[in-house]
C-alpha cells in the first residue's frame, strides 16, 4: 500500500491525526510541569521529548502552534523554569488525562490526584510519582516555519532519580522504574530490552555489552 499526499488529504482530520502521529514509531512519554507568575500550577503530557545535547545537558520538546492559549508555554515564558517527568506504568492513566483542556485556573495536579513536589533549584513543580525527573532553565526557542509548532529547548541544571538505576558507564536504566512509552495519540507501551550494543566503529562488527 502506497499513501500519498493527495490521499492524506482526502481523510477526515480525526483520522488523519491518529494515522499521521502513529508513523513515528514509539515516542517517550513525559509529563511536563510549570508554574505561572501567581503560583498556580499546570501538568501536561508531551510525546515529543529529545535529547537535545550532553555538554552542556540539555533536552528539548515539540509544541503546537500558540494560535491558542497554551499554558505550559505561558509558564514557561514567565517563569523561565520546567520539569520533564518520565510516566510510569503506575499513574499512566492519570497522565493521559492531562492532555484534556483546562482553564488556566486549574491544575492537573489536583484534578488527577498527582502530587507536586518541589527542588531548591527549580520553581516548577516535579510530579512526585515518576521516577525519573529533569529539572530546567528555558533557553531557546525555534519556531518551525513549516507548520507553526515550537521547539522549546531547556538546560538541565538538575536530575532526580533512584541510585540503583544509574550503570557504571552511566547508563540510566529507564525500564527498572516502569517507564513506559507512546504510540501515536493514545497507545501506551511497556517496553523490553533487546540489547546494549558496543560503540560503532567502521570495520568493528557490534557486540553486546
Amino acid at each position: 500500500m502506497i499513501i500519498t499526499k493527495e490521499e492524506f488529504e482526502k481523510f477526515n482530520k480525526l483520522y488523519r491525526t491518529a494515522f499521521v502521529n502513529s508513523l513515528s514509531g514509539f515516542k517517550s512519554a513525559n509529563l511536563i510541569g510549570t508554574i505561572s507568575k501567581e503560583g498556580k500550577t499546570n501538568l501536561a503530557i508531551f510525546s515529543s521529548v529529545i535529547h537535545v545535547g550532553a555538554n552542556p545537558p540539555a533536552i528539548g520538546f515539540l509544541m503546537r502552534p500558540v494560535s491558542v492559549e497554551r499554558h505550559t508555554y505561558t509558564n514557561i515564558k514567565e517563569t523561565n523554569h520546567f520539569t520533564i517527568n518520565h510516566v510510569c506504568k503506575n499513574f499512566f492513566t492519570k497522565a493521559h488525562q492531562t492532555s484534556a483542556r483546562f482553564d488556566k485556573d486549574i491544575s492537573e495536579f489536583d484534578e488527577y490526584g498527582l502530587t507536586p513536589e518541589y527542588s531548591d533549584t527549580i520553581k516548577a513543580p516535579y510530579v512526585k510519582d515518576s521516577k525519573i525527573k529533569n529539572g530546567c532553565r528555558f533557553v531557546e526557542e525555534q519556531k518551525i516555519k513549516f507548520n507553526g509548532t515550537i521547539f522549546m529547548v531547556g538546560e538541565i541544571l538538575e536530575v532526580i532519580l533512584p541510585d540503583d538505576v544509574i550503570g557504571e558507564d552511566g547508563f540510566v536504566d529507564i525500564e527498572k522504574v516502569g517507564t513506559i512509552a507512546i504510540s501515536g495519540l493514545d497507545s501506551y507501551h511497556e517496553t523490553k530490552r533487546i540489547a546494549r550494543l558496543s560503540y560503532a566503529k567502521p570495520g568493528n562488527e557490534a557486540s553486546e555489552l
